[in-house]
């Protein structure tokens, strides 16, 4: 934008303003990693910030989320309780229009989302957004085949919108692109390997075809029979093997006939399982944290173009300050009360600005510096403790106050499992009339007690505050909360002690025992207490918390991977598995009961009872394809569609094994390695309480923050005259 003439006092003023609103966006671009490249017009920032809102940004997460979710109600309906063809009743099919409507509205707020980022950013960058423009052809497609199913009255059977939905949960995610990207470039590496595997699975299966050919006496047949027959058996078996689902049962047939045999399978497992797998698992690891670093710095460039950016338009707010290129803290001041930043993040930022009150404005440099702020850790800082004036209560609250009162609280709460544990195991083979409830519920009644003792004591050293500043109290506090009411309506219910407590006469609709049994519950569920106590196990369960808050791109990523490969099974087998009509209607019956009318082989799906794991509807493909992922007698599914379609079928399930648990959880894994590394080397000079008072909010830009170039000022002047509708005058 060109930089307007400053004559004229309202002029001057609109411009100043102007130029405040822009600095204002910059500095949210920056917070959000996100491109400055939009348009920094009045009107135009106005309608930037509302896109970017809360409730618009939800709005459109739920948008997504309910087209997602159509899957489920769409026909084929998951809408019934088992998912088994012998026992499933007909499913609740909405009536045609329904879904339809829904998908209708959900697709023009995705029009106009597109219509409203296109119109920001520009045509210019239009055309250079590959994601944009495939947002364009994925929102045509679904619109004209949502015209085709409305044409044919919702009878087709295939609908190529289903397919394309979770491009919308893609486009909206600027890291889940980064990280589909960085996919993108890790698959030659990743390809070398799955050769080099599809290699040493083509070697073992022509030796094992070898050693294993059929021979003239049938008793040395077996392992040629089940497992070495035609060559796609052979490799089936063999792949099988490598995912350990099979082992030992692919080598008992040869090992029967000669022990020597277990050479050739071993040799197979320690160099496929072992070392080609865990090989895998190194290269994605390593390769991807390479191509992730280099999206993360993209990252980090964008927040320093848009600090930048930010003092660039603060100091054109004059011709004299332009010169000097130096902001007013007043600006700055203005500029972070209106910037929608964590409160934390704003009182520190506007602390640092602060410091240059004296000299009334501040250069680039130290403009950078203040918003360096944001790539810190948050520091908790507990409330003051209570102030008593009496040397008693003084005393009592040091007491209270120590740390070792909460490790006589663990040690307690060990106490009460161990009983529970005990009571449990002495009480394991008699029935509920059988059982001591009294016992085990005045010993609850006793440990309940001091947990409330325990709580009310932190309350009176703490204070309400300091008490639920720490989020092991609120958890402790919660828990024992319940506890107390639970124990006061059986106190109520019962009347304990009471001569005739167990008297059937005197029983309520719930039995003493299934309300113990909760209790129990949660004496065990607040036993978890003990982990912000010890260092190790707290960067454990961090770790785990950080992967769940930070890392949802990755899980993001695998919803559309599921989502894809369920839409497909269902095309491909919807209805190919179906129960013989002798067994459809028997409940609670094992198969020895019916082998007179359908044998089976022993292992097999049917032998199995595997039914209610089939492609008969979205929700039972997502459990079918979550059991193979397992490999955990995958090999199952993969024969039983082979016998029931065709031998392709099993392209379907290898390519499923690919993705899922060859690619997706060795990067998870390598994920993992590296958050937790990441914290057990910033957490390696820390105590516990350390850890408890520094609340780490790691994202993937910090852990790779001490590896990354910052960007140097030639870099960054070269990208702002590059803007395509920022003109300043320099």
């Amino acid at each position: 934008m060109e930089r307007p003439s400053t004559a004229g006092n309202p002029k001057q003023s609109h411009d100043e303003e102007l130029y405040i609103q822009q600095a204002v966006v910059f500095i949210e671009d920056a917070i959000q990693y996100r491109s400055i490249n939009h348009r920094v017009d009045a009107g135009s920032l106005r309608l930037y910030r509302w896109y970017y809102s809360r409730i618009c940004q939800w709005g459109l997460g739920l948008n997504i989320a309910l087209v997602l979710l159509l899957a489920f109600v769409e026909r084929p309906s998951s809408l019934s309780v088992s998912s088994d063809p012998r026992y499933r009743s007909d499913p609740w099919q909405p009536p045609c229009g329904l879904t339809e409507g829904i998908e209708l509205l959900c697709l023009l707020i995705f029009a106009l989302d597109f219509a409203v980022k296109s119109y920001l950013i520009g045509w210019e960058e239009l055309r250079k957004s590959k994601w944009l423009i495939g947002y364009t052809v994925v929102i045509s497609v679904s619109f004209i085949d949502w015209v085709l199913s409305v044409s044919m009255v919702c009878d087709e059977k295939l609908r190529v919108r289903r397919l394309l939905r979770p491009f919308f949960l893609l486009q909206n995610s600027s890291l889940m692109k980064k990280t589909l990207k960085c996919i993108k470039r890790t698959l030659p590496e990743i390809a070398s390997v799955i050769l080099l595997l599809a290699l040493h699975l083509c070697l073992f299966t022509m030796i094992g075809m070898l050693l294993f050919a059929k021979t003239e006496d049938p008793k040395k047949n077996g392992e040629w029979e089940l497992h070495f027959r035609s060559l796609t058996n052979s490799f089936t078996s063999l792949l099988v093997l490598l995912t350990t689902a099979n082992n030992p049962d692919v080598m008992i047939p040869a090992y029967s006939v000669n022990r020597a045999y277990s050479i050739f399978f071993i040799a197979f497992s320690v160099i496929g399982t072992y070392c080609l797998m865990n090989l895998l698992t190194a290269i994605i690891y390593n390769q991807f944290k390479g191509f992730l670093l280099m999206s993360v710095q993209t990252s980090i460039i964008r927040r320093r173009l848009g600090i930048r950016a930010a003092f660039q338009v603060l100091s054109c707010q004059g011709a004299q300050r332009a010169a000097e290129e130096r902001v007013h803290i007043d600006a700055v001041l203005e500029v972070m009360s209106r910037v929608k930043i964590r409160s934390y993040y704003r009182s520190a930022i506007t602390m640092a600005a602060r410091q240059f009150a004296d000299v009334g404005s501040m250069d680039r440099e130290q403009f950078r510096t203040i918003f360096d702020e944001l790539d810190k850790d948050r520091i908790k800082e507990h409330p003051p403790l209570p102030q008593y004036s009496s040397p008693v209560l003084q005393r009592l609250q040091v007491i209270f106050a120590h740390y070792y009162l909460s490790v006589l609280g663990n040690a307690v709460a060990l106490a009460n499992v161990m009983c529970i544990c005990t009571v449990l195991v002495l009480n394991s083979e008699k029935s509920t009339e059988e059982r001591d409830n009294y016992s085990l519920e005045i010993m609850n009644l006793c440990f309940i007690l001091y947990y409330l003792f325990e709580m009310c004591v932190k309350i009176f050293a703490l204070g309400w505050k300091g008490y639920l500043s720490y989020r092991n109290n609120i958890f402790d506090g919660i828990l024992t909360v319940l506890l107390l009411i639970l124990q006061i309506t059986i106190l109520i219910t019962y009347r304990l002690p009471f001569p005739h407590w167990d008297d059937p006469s005197s029983r309520s609709a719930v039995s003493l025992w299934e309300m113990i049994r909760l209790v129990n519950l949660l004496i065990v569920f607040r036993f978890l207490r003990i982990i912000p106590d010890i260092k190790l196990m707290a960067l454990v369960a961090s770790t785990l918390l950080d992967l769940v808050k930070n890392l949802r791109a990755f899980a993001g990523i695998l919803v559309v991977v599921y989502y894809v490969f369920a839409v497909f099974g269902i095309w491909l087998f919807e209805g190919a598995i179906k129960p013989p009509p002798d067994i459809s209607v028997i409940s609670n019956s094992s198969m020895e009961n019916i082998t007179s009318n359908f044998s089976v082989e022993c292992g097999t799906y049917e032998q199995l009872n595997y039914w209610p794991n089939n492609f008969d509807d979205f929700a039972a493909a997502i459990i079918l394809l979550y059991d193979v992922m397992i490999v955990n007698n995958w090999q199952a599914f993969m024969d039983a569609y082979s016998r029931y379609t065709t031998e392709w079928s099993k392209i379907y399930f290898v390519s499923w094994w690919l993705v899922s648990s060859v690619m997706w959880v060795n990067l998870f894994v390598a994920l993992i390695l590296e958050n937790f590394i990441y914290k057990w080397d910033r957490s390696c000079s820390c105590s516990v309480t350390d850890v408890e008072k520094i609340r780490y909010e790691t994202s993937v830009q910090l852990m790779f923050r001490e590896q990354i170039q910052e960007p140097t000022e030639e870099e960054l002047v070269c990208q702002l005259h590059q803007h395509p509708h920022l003109h300043l005058q320099w």
